[in-house]
């Protein structure tokens, strides 16, 4: 392993990535036990994709029983939504709170937002699950709706605030051995974690796109120059350096610039340290993706 110092100006390439605006959700999950939140904060956050309108999710951090408003494990997830159709907004955030969170033994969800510019309320399209039986009640300070169920009874608040955010700003690590793939995305994703406010929604993505394509009804295709697989078929079209085998990207999304800027520069500096990580790098469009660009170098100064 080499010095994050020493890497730098070697291995991060003098390049931008794009984002764009979008509206997040935060929440805090909490259950019984450890298994049941990890269960229910995977589930929740699972296929991400706003790209054709859906809720985009992730996980921010997981919490101790003292961190919680019930006094129970939990953890702060944030879903994402890339228009400001907040109606719509609301109907596939309740799509993943009801078929995620709800159906899991013991849940309560709770609004965790910080200055909200707007609330969601949760009663039409969560807490009628309830079919007419549902109630109003303030539990832990706040006021929450319960809806009961087989297993009494799933508590969501009343309202859940959101927040004007940033999406979609990423980076690439090329990598010659495929475990550098997941040894360094872990350590990324490790080290992107410890920010607050920023998600990676996608995980360790092996699947980099591109704004234009071939066949519009499906959305985001390949980003063919960047495919190792395509590098003798493209020929001088391709843009996968040499000795490199394997692009993966983290995506990242934030409450602010701020947070988002720290988010990538800890993913950043966790990869490079990979000796075989020869070269980090980031999607951008010609402004075709979003209105931020955020240069990669310019992290670590």
């Amino acid at each position: 392993m080499k010095k994050t110092t020493e890497n730098i100006h070697f291995k991060v390439e003098d390049t931008y990535c794009e984002a764009f605006k979008g509206v997040c959700c935060r929440v805090i999950v909490t259950a019984e036990d450890q298994e049941t939140v990890r269960r229910a904060a995977y589930d929740a956050t699972s296929t991400p994709g706003t790209v054709i309108g859906r809720v985009e999710g992730g996980i921010e951090s997981w919490l101790e029983m003292n961190q919680t408003p019930d006094g129970r494990y939990g953890a702060i997830l944030q879903f994402w939504y890339n228009t400001d159709d907040i109606e719509k907004f609301e109907l596939e955030l309740s799509y993943r709170i009801r078929q995620d969170i709800l159906v899991k033994p013991f849940t309560s969800l709770f609004d965790a937002s910080i200055d909200p510019v707007g609330k969601i309320g949760t009663m039409k399209n969560i807490g009628h699950c309830g079919d007419g039986y549902e109630w109003e009640e303030t539990l832990y300070g706040r006021e929450m709706i319960v809806v009961p169920i087989a297993i009494p009874d799933f508590k969501i608040e009343k309202e859940l605030g959101y927040m004007k955010g940033i999406m979609g700003a990423n980076f690439w690590y090329m990598c010659s051995k495929k475990k550098t793939v997941t040894e360094a995305g872990k350590a990324a994703l490790n080290a992107i974690e410890e920010v607050e406010g920023v998600v990676a929604p996608f995980d360790i993505c092996s699947a980099a796109s591109k704004p234009e394509t071939n066949y519009p009804w499906i959305g985001p295709t390949t980003n063919h120059p960047y495919c190792p697989s395509l590098k003798s078929v493209l020929n001088e079209v391709s843009q996968v350096p040499e000795n490199v085998n394997y692009i993966p990207e983290i995506v990242i999304n934030g409450l602010n610039q701020k947070v988002l800027e720290e988010g990538m520069k800890a993913g950043i500096k966790a990869v490079i340290d990979f000796d075989d990580v020869s070269l980090v790098s980031a999607g951008n469009y010609n402004g075709l993706l979003g209105e931020y660009k955020i240069d990669l170098r310019s992290l670590f100064e």
